[in-house]
């Protein structure tokens, strides 16, 4: 295989790398090289249901078969789960070698909740039974805030989701914190809990280009590509200062800066199979850079040019009723949905076939 940059990274830096993919064979290629957990969304399950066809198709003929009463939601969230467990089979072994701080794989609560703390928990509840290394995506909105809470209390792993800024960072780490203490005003332990930020920065940088283009802003090209590493950068910064228990991950990968300036830090970096690949083909070294500041001349035009922008940097941009209605915020959740519905019309495809179709 060559040397892998992805191994020399989780071997001479606190850095820790998650595969952003369930699937089967891209899982085994990320912990070859040094991956320690995974993570899934209807968009990664529907590739994967899409890629794997011919082991999921015969499976949802027989879960249909043996119930025909189920629903394709039911039929949905069958093989959502069972994908899920399977991957977390794959992460077991990590997760018994560290001691449980390692090895798990991230399942995402369904996206049309957004907006209902209630259902989001007893999902969040459910998915933390399926398998002793699940950790449950919950998304960062004003609901979500409630619901981060609550499923922490109630001893769920969970990995904020549908977050871009660093309020939304900061807003995650106070309502785990508040979690966590209440279960240990209640004698609860605690010490097995290992709750996840995540902040989607290529979704942000793709945010602030939608901006650029449709306010018709002038801005160095070069200063977009580092929006979401600088708020990533400000939140580690802040939640370091703070000394929160929640640990920061970064994901949705869109060009190699986005690699080479964040590692090193003490943070999880989640990336899909082709830009592991990439990430391996460069033979960059892994220098460590997460300490390193954004040029502030880059950041200071973003803040004087974008409005939102400021809003996602600065810890005081955005109290928690605002992030509903974030750009990156309703972009992201109407994708996730929008896969969510194609994923429950791949399912349909399968148990009810059309038959105008051509074989």
């Amino acid at each position: 295989m060559g040397r892998s940059v992805l191994l020399e990274a989780v071997t001479t830096t606190p850095t820790e790398i998650w595969n952003d993919s369930c699937a089967v064979a891209d899982l085994e290629y990320a912990l070859a090289n040094g991956a320690t957990g995974a993570t899934s969304n209807p968009s990664i399950v529907l590739d994967v249901l899409r890629r794997e066809r011919e082991r999921w198709a015969p499976r949802l003929e027989a879960l249909h078969a043996a119930d025909p009463a189920r629903t394709e939601h039911g039929l949905t969230w069958a093989v959502i789960e069972e994908m899920a467990v399977g991957a977390a089979a794959l992460l077991r072994p990590v997760l018994d070698a560290s001691g449980g701080r390692r090895g798990r794989l991230s399942l995402q609560t369904d996206p049309t909740f957004h907006g209902a703390p209630d259902r989001i928990v007893e999902q969040a509840v459910r998915f933390a039974g399926l398998a002793p290394n699940i950790q449950v995506k919950v998304p960062v909105t004003s609901a979500g805030i409630v619901a981060i809470e609550e499923a922490t209390y109630r001893g769920v792993n969970v990995n904020a989701t549908v977050s871009f800024t660093v309020p939304q960072a900061l807003a995650v780490a106070e309502a785990v914190e508040r979690g966590l203490r209440r279960r240990e005003a209640e004698g609860l332990e605690v010490a097995s809990m290992r709750p996840v930020c995540t902040i989607m920065f290529g979704r942000l940088d793709d945010w602030m280009r939608v901006l650029v283009e449709r306010d018709g802003l002038a801005v160095r090209p070069d200063a977009i590509d580092r929006a979401g590493i600088a708020v990533f950068k400000r939140a580690y910064g802040l939640y370091r200062q703070r000394g929160y228990r929640t640990r920061l991950l970064g994901g949705a990968y869109r060009h190699l800066l986005h690699w080479t300036e964040l590692v090193g830090g003490d943070v999880i970096l989640t990336i899909t199979h082709p830009w592991q690949v990439r990430i391996n083909g460069s033979g960059l070294a892994p220098v460590p850079r997460m300490d390193e500041p954004v040029d502030p001349g880059m950041v200071d035009e973003l803040l004087v040019r974008i409005p939102d922008f400021r809003r996602a940097y600065e810890p005081d941009g955005m109290a928690a009723d605002e992030f509903d209605r974030y750009g990156a915020t309703v972009r992201t959740l109407r994708a996730f949905i929008a896969s969510y519905h194609d994923l429950i019309g791949a399912v349909r495809d399968i148990v009810l076939p059309d038959p105008d179709a051509r074989p």
